[in-house]
């Protein structure tokens, strides 16, 4: 009987060469992470290949006997729909697997070169998608804002330009063409015009993210122009927990979900509650090990967003037995981006997914041990949380001096800016006025003082 699939359900295989300077940890990590990628794209990976080799092989990437091997499990029950008793272990592996129809994409664990995309989809039998294409397609499905879309545009069409002169082997000498009208010009190909095309597009985009580049720069300076504020950015990997750290910090609704790259576009909220001087807390895309060099090149506009903060909260998911590489994937892109010397807090996430409360306290102690002054929480307990948002305040608050304003009763309509940019710790009054005892930052206390005398 012919096995039921389910409905609308979609499929893929994945495949990895294991090179001899990468560890078993590390690939099964890098293995684990691409199979999360491809369930935020909609996959179920059925079965992963994979191959220990000194290189890739120049032509399809995998070996021979690897492709013939993916080849048949792809195509077995295509060629075999009338079976109903397997011969051999192997193909009573098969027969429980999705059908050749089912099996939509070969996933390969790393970046290929067109030639061997095109080579290996061909031995294969199905589409095959590198994990450069795989982030594309995650960011180009998930980015919402206009710069964010430019961003993920340009990337893609830097990716996709050199697949262009494959594309044109495979048409053959229809590729090329005499001159012509349209914009082509003499014994210009095609391929040739696309090209243009693409490079053009490229400038296009470049040039309107640098416009809304200072869009976002003049709007950052009235926000910052308006009253005192502080700026905090939770950077990490994906899927550390930052979205749901934002949200507990701020008190915000923000887009949570368990799956990769859930984030894209920078978001910011007010700390709460509220302090002085006021904190504003932003949400950055996650970073990934090979990240690919155009997405840090085009979403550095989006990553600038943690340059401006006073403050970088580095989320790490403590439950991952991999967060070591993962934090160092971190600091390496922030590092690329000029980040790395800005004031930092480890803050070590999902404390709570780590066995009993026994593991927990073992695995907390390890890790202070380890990482002095870090933060170990779970983002879902009130208590952790509202440690965390002592510590942030006291950060901001390190360098406040107290002093004592008077305002005058004919100017009482400014005590709302005093509570607005200090601290109040007391208030008394007398015949002639209100006076403060105040903490907050030293120049606003000179800018309050001043004009407060001016009323005088």
């Amino acid at each position: 009987m012919p096995r039921e699939v389910k409905e609308d359900a979609k499929y893929a295989v994945v495949a990895a060469v294991q090179l001899p300077n990468v560890s078993d940890a590390e690939f099964e990590a890098s293995l684990t992470e691409l199979r999360e990628l491809a369930k935020t794209l909609g996959y179920q990976v059925v079965r992963t290949f994979t191959q220990k080799r000194g290189g890739f092989d120049t032509t399809a990437y995998l070996g021979v006997g690897k492709r013939q091997e993916i080849s048949h499990f792809v195509n077995y029950l295509a060629d075999n729909e009338d079976v109903e008793d397997a011969e051999d272990a192997e193909d009573a592996e098969l027969l429980d697997s999705p059908s050749a129809l089912d099996i939509e994409v070969l996933l390969v664990d790393h970046e290929i070169s067109p030639s061997q995309a095109r080579n290996l989809e061909k031995d294969v039998g199905c589409e095959v998608m590198d994990r450069t294409m795989v982030i594309l397609e995650i960011f180009h499905r998930n980015a919402r804002s206009r710069a964010a879309r430019a961003q993920v545009e340009i990337a893609r069409l830097g990716y996709m330009a050199p697949r262009l002169r494959e594309a044109a082997k495979l048409a053959g000498p229809q590729g090329r063409q005499r001159s012509g009208t349209g914009g082509r010009g003499a014994g210009e190909s095609h391929t040739e015009l696309d090209r243009r095309k693409v490079r053009d597009r490229i400038a296009e985009l470049q040039k309107e993210i640098v416009v809304m580049e200072a869009e976002r720069k003049t709007q950052r300076a009235r926000r910052l122009g308006r009253q005192s504020l502080a700026g905090v950015t939770l950077v990490g990997y994906t899927n550390a927990g930052k979205s749901t750290l934002m949200r507990a910090l701020t008190g915000s609704e923000v887009l949570v979900a368990n799956k990769l790259f859930a984030t894209l576009d920078t978001t910011v909220r007010t700390l709460y509650p509220e302090c002085v001087p006021r904190v504003l807390v932003s949400d950055t895309v996650g970073f990934i090990k090979n990240l690919p060099h155009g997405l840090v090149a085009s979403f550095k506009s989006t990553l600038d967003e943690a340059l401006d903060a006073s403050l970088l909260l580095h989320v790490i998911d403590a439950s991952d037995d991999g967060f070591e590489r993962q934090l160092e994937v971190t600091d390496t892109v922030l590092s690329e981006i000029g980040a790395h010397e800005l004031p930092r807090i480890r803050v070590f996430n999902k404390i709570d997914h780590v066995g009993d409360e026994t593991a927990q306290a073992e695995h907390t102690a390890a890790l202070q041990a380890k990482y002095p002054g870090c933060v170990v929480m779970s983002a879902c307990r009130a208590d952790d949380v509202a440690a965390l948002h002592a510590v942030i305040v006291s950060f901001f608050q390190r360098d406040l001096v107290e002093s004592e304003l008077f305002l005058p009763w004919s100017a009482q309509q400014l005590r709302a800016e005093i509570y607005a940019n200090c601290e109040v710790l007391s208030e008394r009054a007398d015949e002639q006025g209100a006076f403060f005892q105040v903490r907050a930052e030293a120049d606003t206390l000179q800018s309050l003082s001043e004009r407060f005398a001016a009323l005088g």
